[in-house]
């Protein structure tokens, strides 16, 4: 039996359970539970009713979400040139090609997006067994692999979020930390929900969204009514 500690105990004291709430309720009970010492992390997981084993099924991409997610990601670029330049002016962390590529396979991964210009991949496609299980494979579907590098990075330094179906048909996805102002927070994930939906692939049939649920990193979840 597991066994709760005293502020998860006083936190389900007042947890609505499975009762679905509006997305401005939620992030209201969210709020109360912000009794950590650091500010907590805002997660969202949608589970769809997809076919993950069904290529034209699979529902990726990524977001700026509106009120950004309170953290600037760590961003490494593939490139040479001129778009090296622009993605060093635009503030990506590390650019390189060959010797950022050595690095990487060495076991470097102190990062959170990884960028390619297109006539990297060449030299980018081999390391897909070393990026590819951190899910940080750069992808032209993601948005990742683009001749706009300084565009790129600077969302993803703003707060760019990127999302891909789990295999078991869940998304996952930072849309927020419990410090932001109320509404702020509440339009992020209504931005988040709704991309989703409006991302619906054709091969799905009956309720594509089959339950949403927002969460701190250390409290209950809220399930929300789309």
């Amino acid at each position: 039996m597991v066994t709760l500690s005293k502020k998860m105990k006083a936190m389900s004291q007042g947890h609505p359970g499975h009762e679905l709430q509006s997305i401005e309720k939620a992030v209201e009970i969210l709020a109360k539970y912000q009794t950590r010492k650091f500010d907590q992390t805002v997660e969202i997981a949608m589970r769809l009713g997809i076919d993950p084993k069904q290529a034209d099924q699979i529902v990726r991409g990524s977001i700026v979400l509106p009120n950004g997610i309170g953290k600037s990601k760590r961003v490494v670029v593939f490139a040479k040139g001129a778009m090296a330049e622009q993605a060093t002016e635009a503030g990506a962390d590390e650019v390189g090609a060959e010797e950022l590529a050595t690095k990487i396979k060495g076991g470097w991964a102190d990062f959170d997006v990884c960028i390619a210009a297109p006539d990297m991949m060449g030299l980018v496609g081999p390391l897909g067994k070393v990026l590819g299980p951190r899910g940080l494979m750069p992808s032209p579907r993601a948005g990742t692999v683009t001749p706009e590098v300084g565009k790129t990075v600077r969302e993803y330094k703003a707060g760019k979020v990127s999302f891909r179906n789990d295999a078991t048909g869940i998304v996952h996805a930072v849309v927020g930390k419990l410090s932001f102002d109320a509404q702020k927070l509440a339009e992020n994930i209504k931005a988040f929900v709704d991309h989703i939906v409006g991302n619906k692939p054709t091969g799905v049939k009956g309720h594509f969204v089959k339950s949403v649920c927002v969460s701190g990193t250390m409290t209950p979840g809220i399930h929300i009514a789309v």
